[in-house]
């Protein structure tokens, strides 16, 4: 009997790992670096890359094998690859298909190390950033693209601009000159928007953050789409041409739709050992288990918090794209249903030293260097999560010196509210 389409809320619980008969009901933590093998053939086959199985945990485990399994389903992807950190994701995303002389498009709107990866990080490999910013016109944008240009880049809902990706009009500019559209979904999750049915061709996360859900471990993940035709783009011999490393393997022709994400595994995660650790994808995988749950408590409760700030005289401005009056609620509606994360956004009125104090002033919200976890956080970015950036990169990126990133948990809103209330009275 055909298996019917799972909805998303069961294969956050019980997708990527399928017990057999006696085998534990709970996904096992594999914690081995090795694994047996029953001849030297066999073996030699994992190494051609013609036959399934782990060679060694820096490339991938059983443990680790399903939870990517359960990501590609969540973001409806041919396959995924978790990574140690959300940077690592970043990184391998863009190394797979970019190298030394040439670029990639990307727009400002993203979060601050992400920005600093890309701008410097990555220039020093080589590979050139063009930033587009949010007042660019499309002929000023599309001017930014080259022979050389790679791919384009951008975020869901940015981190802490809470920015609302157009992602149809970017990826249709990225296909205009046969180039692939990634796009980093940690803030929205798969709960909310899925990249992939408005043309994005690869999807990210920092894991860290709400698939995670606790601030319990660190990790990301890179999810192929399998949908972009990397031979008819013409322009990814790393992909199209013989890799020699494995024997000339020609991953669009031996693994298909899969092609980019077995390259990203079994080139850069053996090169680089980005490597996520079995008990990490195991807390991870605890935490997607509740996913669903607890993005629509962290919205409820944000845009309560939201709707309280509009309402302070105290509060320069709010920026929330799920409000009805935010300048970002049309594409808040038409991405993400109308939804949004629990990251809240405001600027406090007198300023830098004003946000200070009413950050040092909260009790229940405590200042930590994190977001969307269950637990109530908030941080002033400029000086902190964005203190490399330039005064104006600050400004491309949306993060004004009175800004406060406010990262609305799962607690009693009431408690929430009141813990706001009272350090905007201190002012």
């Amino acid at each position: 009997m055909k298996q019917e389409k799972q909805g998303i809320e069961t294969v956050c619980v019980q997708g990527g790992w399928e017990p057999e008969g006696g085998e534990p009901r709970v996904l096992p933590i594999y914690q081995s670096t090795t694994y047996k093998y029953d001849s030297g053939e066999q073996l030699g086959g994992l190494f051609d890359l013609t036959s399934d199985g782990h060679m060694y945990t820096r490339i991938s485990n059983p443990t680790v094998e399903c939870v990517e399994k359960k990501i590609a389903a969540l973001e409806g992807g041919v396959g995924a690859m978790c990574t140690s950190a959300g940077q690592a994701a970043s990184l391998c995303a863009v190394f797979n298909i970019a190298g030394a002389g040439q670029n990639f498009v990307c727009s400002s709107s993203i979060y601050g190390g992400t920005a600093n990866l890309f701008a410097v990080t990555m220039a020093r490999m080589g590979i050139e950033v063009r930033f587009v910013t949010p007042e660019m016109k499309e002929d000023e944008i599309e001017a930014l693209f080259d022979g050389n240009t790679r791919l384009v880049f951008g975020e869901t809902v940015a981190n802490p601009a809470l920015t609302v990706l157009d992602i149809e009009y970017y990826a249709s500019l990225a296909h205009r000159h046969s180039v692939p559209l990634i796009v980093d979904n940690t803030f929205a999750t798969p709960i909310f928007c899925r990249p992939f049915e408005y043309g994005a061709d690869i999807v990210i996360h920092s894991t860290t953050k709400y698939m995670d859900g606790h601030a319990q471990v660190v990790g990301g993940v890179i999810v192929d789409s399998g949908n972009f035709d990397w031979e008819a783009a013409g322009k990814y011999p790393e992909l199209c041409a013989p890799d020699e490393s494995y024997h000339g393997v020609v991953y669009t022709r031996d693994f298909g739709r899969s092609a980019y994400i077995t390259k990203a595994r079994v080139q850069l995660m053996r090169d680089l050992g980005t490597t996520p650790q079995p008990l990490a994808a195991y807390l991870l995988n605890l935490g997607l288990e509740t996913l669903p749950l607890r993005m629509e408590r962290h919205f409820e409760n944000a845009l309560a918090v939201a709707k309280f700030l509009k309402a302070s005289d105290k509060i320069a401005w709010v920026n929330y794209p799920a409000l009805e009056d935010s300048d970002q609620r049309d594409r808040c509606e038409k991405y993400l249903g109308g939804k949004c994360c629990g990251v809240v956004s405001f600027g406090v009125k007198g300023g830098r030293e004003a946000a200070m104090k009413f950050m040092n002033s909260l009790s229940l919200a405590k200042i930590v260097v994190h977001v969307a976890d269950a637990r109530t956080c908030v941080l002033h970015p400029a000086s902190t999560t964005h203190r490399q950036l330039t005064d104006t990169q600050l400004a491309d990126a949306g993060v004004s010196p009175d800004l406060v990133r406010m990262s609305v948990g799962i607690e009693s809103i009431d408690d929430i509210i009141n813990d706001i209330r009272t350090a905007l009275e201190s002012l």
